[in-house]
This record gives structure tokens, C-alpha cells and sequence, in this order.
């Protein structure tokens, strides 16, 4: 059992031997910055979360005793797809690609279970996350409503933070960055250069910036 960022408890199982036994699904994820430039600029957004996303995708019954772990009381297994699985991501991915298919691109972007309904006027708003709504209760998806915020001009969104004007960069990360102090191992050193490569839009001449961290790990 971990604790959640929200103080809840989760439980994580270690599949390490069933991830190296199954074969790896290459659905591809969306990219990241795709989506990112395709949500700024739009006047009204609704971030939407799904509540526990991979728990709502069911199990095949045949696949249901391969997620088995033992506890104290006994021999449990999954009926829903749990985290730590090698191929959940791909799976929920395709999942939401599926559903949301006539409005992603348009009125919606989905990165896993991260949702977001766009819209470029104010007064269309109401009508594109009635559409998103139409889709989630058909298929009985389920949100998380402390993650969720309607009819926004900006929030954070994939670690950015997307409003009308554009895109800006997690103060988050920038405060992290700055609060870090100088690597003094290799590990160290390959850190940060991964924390400050997450900003790399937003600083320019990025490669010559990093060159001294690149020579460094050398």
C-alpha cells in the first residue's frame, strides 16, 4: 500500500514477471506537445478526470487469475484491469480513442484518462461538453470531480499550464529547477538535465544552454 497525493491509499502489486512474459502493445500514445498546442487558444476549457480510469476497463475472465496477489486474509485476483500492468496505458489509450473518436481533434483532447473539451467561442461551450457528456454516460464512464473543473480560461494541463494566450511553463517545475542545487553525481546530473529538457520550448538556444551538462555526463 503507497499513499495517493490526495492522502488515499492505493494498492500496488509487483507484476514485474507477468510484464516480462506478456508481449508489448504498440499503440502509440498522443504526443504531448501535439496536444498542447492544439488546446491553447480556445476561450472556455473543461479538464475532466476519469475516477480510477484503468479500473473501469473489465478483465477477461480468463485473464482474471494471472493479476492474483496474496495478502494476509488470502489469494486475491483482479475482475478490473489494475495499475502496474505493462500494457494499460496502450489499452485505456485505445480505449478513449475509440469512444471520443468523433470529437478528439475538434472539440476534445484525451491523453489516457486526462480529458479536455475545447472551445474557440464562449457560447459553444455548453454544447461541446454536452456532446462529451452524451459519450460518457452512454458508455458509463465515471469522473473524478475533485479533478475536474468546467468552463475555465486556463489550468494546468500535461505539466503545462494552456490558456487563450498561448502556452506557459509549470511554475511547478520552474520553482523545482531552481530549488534543486548542483548535481554533484552523474545521476544527478542526467536529473536535471531531464527536469530542465520538459521546458525546453521555452528556452531558447536550448542544446547550446545544456552543452556544459551535456559534456559533463560524458
Amino acid at each position: 500500500m503507497v499513499t495517493k497525493a490526495n492522502g488515499k491509499w492505493r494498492i500496488c502489486v509487483d507484476y514485474t514477471d507477468l510484464n516480462r512474459a506478456c508481449p508489448k502493445d504498440s499503440f502509440p500514445l498522443p504526443k504531448i506537445d501535439q496536444l498542447i498546442d492544439s488546446t491553447a487558444g480556445n476561450k472556455l476549457l473543461s479538464f475532466m478526470d476519469a475516477f480510477s480510469g484503468y479500473n473501469q476497463i473489465m478483465m477477461h475472465p480468463a485473464d482474471q487469475d494471472k493479476t492474483s496477489f496474496i495478502t494476509g486474509q488470502g489469494l486475491y485476483c483482479y475482475k478490473v484491469m489494475p495499475f502496474g500492468l505493462k500494457n494499460v496505458g496502450a489499452t485505456y489509450q485505445r480505449l478513449v480513442n475509440k469512444l471520443f473518436k468523433p470529437l478528439i481533434g475538434k472539440s476534445m483532447e484525451v491523453y489516457i484518462d486526462n480529458m479536455i473539451t475545447k472551445s474557440q467561442e464562449t457560447h459553444q461551450h455548453p454544447e461541446d461538453l454536452r456532446q462529451t457528456f452524451q459519450v460518457i454516460r452512454e458508455n458509463q464512464m465515471r469522473l473524478n470531480p475533485t479533478k475536474c473543473a468546467f468552463g475555465v480560461a486556463a489550468r494546468k494541463f500535461l505539466g503545462f499550464m494552456v490558456h487563450e494566450r498561448g502556452i506557459e511553463a509549470n511554475p511547478e517545475k520552474i520553482k523545482a529547477i531552481i530549488e534543486l542545487g548542483s548535481p554533484n553525481t552523474l545521476q544527478q546530473a542526467q536529473g536535471l538535465i531531464g527536469w530542465i529538457a520538459a521546458l525546453n520550448r521555452f528556452i531558447s538556444r536550448f542544446t547550446d544552454k545544456c552543452l556544459p551538462f551535456f559534456k559533463v555526463i560524458k
